[in-house]
């Protein structure tokens, strides 16, 4: 687990000297003046207010931040930044406050990344270049895959693209988390306190709807800057039948690889295609992974002692207190088997997916392209150090997925490729209680030679069992009890 379950700091991987550069641009949303991810993620302004337009970091702001944050304007600025103020704390929306965190995603994505790289529109000739390779991909997963393409149009998207593009599937993924700790802020007073104390509590509600604003648009925006696709996470983040490709991201990928650019993008596009075919036809999936990130965050434990603590020492001059509070491990999963059930259901499901792809992919590329083995390699290594999806999921919900997982599930699926065919293999997706379990990862021989039911034979089955149940007589139609 991450040692900050809720991510309120930024991902792992962002490097120390893209801290110092952000230190230097009091508007650019940056971490703040003391340039550490965890502890305070908002440095001296533990709201995150010196990321808006116009808001300098300033000195003392760890004292009062408010202070810090109005001090260093100037009265140009003076009135937007209270537009923006009011607006954050009249925010009557979900438990995350969406309008701030694509603010502050675009500006992430505005300031670039650290080695320089600024977002760009795409040209015509790089979407031409993402359309060629999708078509390419296609026709080569043809042979790897019984499942059909999934993907109606191929795109190329820049990074502030990405972010538009995706946001609707995190708010999807994070609401449910975030909710938890709204609900908690509200419930911490008597029930015979609450109505006296509404203003506190909504306030405190808006509050927290820009702190997790304010952080996920960090994490959304920083990971914009190292995708390369819509699928990088393994979940399906785009629009449903859209590959998409980001070619500015893809040249950084393939950068001090040694390998010809168009082989990069073209092996890139064959894991967007693979993924886009598998949450085309299996239509369950995307449910049933959406499902599982709902199903642990339900999990999650409020520790109310300790916000209850926090509310009634809160002193409106120093709203740092309650990030304090937020940052002092009040959230933590249980340890239940109903918690220890979903975080192996979700981990499972998305090794599933990612070993799948890797499988099919490596099939239809290993005599193609003579760099397969090493692109192979390479992105397999760069989720075991922390790629996307690790650092999305550590950050946003606590999750890190264990990278021998990934191996693990490519392996169960290229021994089914042997044991029973491309059309054996992906039969196992029609349902999802065909599927491996964490347990079939550890023993891939005793899965692949083990008799599994057939379910849609089971179906058809009782589907002609019903029809042979239907009474012949005409009286006894459409009378409810005659088949109890």
């Amino acid at each position: 687990m991450s040692d900050t379950p809720f991510g309120f700091g930024l991902p792992p991987e962002e490097p120390e000297d893209g801290d110092e550069g952000k230190k230097k641009d009091p508007a650019g949303g940056g971490q703040g003046s003391d340039g550490q991810g965890g502890g305070n993620p908002f440095g001296a302004n533990p709201f995150g207010f010196g990321g808006l337009p116009g808001m300098g970091g300033g000195q003392g702001g760890a004292d009062n931040p408010f202070a810090a944050m109005f001090g260093s304007m100037n009265p140009t600025d003076l009135g937007a930044a209270f537009q923006q103020l009011g607006q954050m704390l009249s925010y009557e929306g979900g438990p995350v406050n969406w309008d701030m965190a694509k603010q502050i995603a675009r500006q992430v994505v505005a300031q670039g990344t650290a080695d320089g790289m600024k977002d760009a529109s795409v040209g015509p000739a790089e979407k031409s270049a993402v359309e060629e390779a999708v078509r390419l991909a296609d026709l080569w997963l043809d042979q790897a895959t019984s499942l059909p393409s999934g993907a109606n149009v191929a795109v190329a998207w820049s990074r502030a693209e990405w972010v538009e593009a995706t946001l609707p599937a995190w708010k999807e993924l994070v609401d449910p988390v975030a909710e938890r700790v709204g609900n908690a802020m509200g419930d911490v007073l008597p029930q015979e306190m609450q109505a006296m104390a509404g203003p506190l509590i909504g306030m405190m509600r808006s509050m927290g709807g820009a702190m997790f604003g304010q952080q996920i648009g960090q994490a959304i925006g920083a990971l914009a800057g190292e995708v390369v696709g819509s699928t990088d996470v393994g979940l399906p983040l785009g629009p449903a039948g859209r590959a998409a490709l980001l070619p500015l991201n893809v040249a950084s990928f393939g950068k001090d690889l040694g390998v010809p650019s168009d082989e990069v993008r073209l092996y890139l596009a064959l894991r967007e295609a693979a993924h886009q075919r598998l949450f085309a036809h299996v239509p369950w999936l995307r449910a049933h992974l959406f499902g599982a990130v709902e199903s642990y965050a339900r999990g999650i434990k409020v520790d109310t002692s300790k916000l209850e603590e926090a509310v009634s020492q809160l002193d409106p001059t120093h709203p740092e207190q309650l990030q304090e509070a937020l940052q002092s491990g009040m959230f933590q999963p249980q340890d239940t088997p109903e918690q220890k059930a979903a975080l192996a259901r979700l981990e499972t499901a998305l090794a599933l997916v990612e070993g799948w792809v890797d499988a099919v992919v490596h099939e239809a590329a290993k005599t193609r392209l003579t760099s397969a083995d090493a692109l192979r390699e390479t992105l397999r290594r760069r989720r075991a150090t922390g790629g996307p999806a690790e650092q999305t999921f550590a950050t946003l919900i606590g999750l890190e997925l264990r990278p021998r997982r990934l191996r693990d599930a490519s392996r169960l699926w290229a021994s089914l490729t042997d044991a029973r065919g491309v059309d054996g293999r992906d039969g196992l997706w029609e349902h999802p209680d065909m599927l491996p379990t964490a347990t079939d990862l550890d023993d891939p021989d005793g899965f692949v030679h083990r008799e599994h039911l057939d379910f849609s034979e089971l179906d058809k089955m009782l589907g002609e069992a019903a029809q042979g149940d239907r009474p012949e007589d005409g009286d006894d139609n459409g009378n409810g009890d005659s088949g109890k």
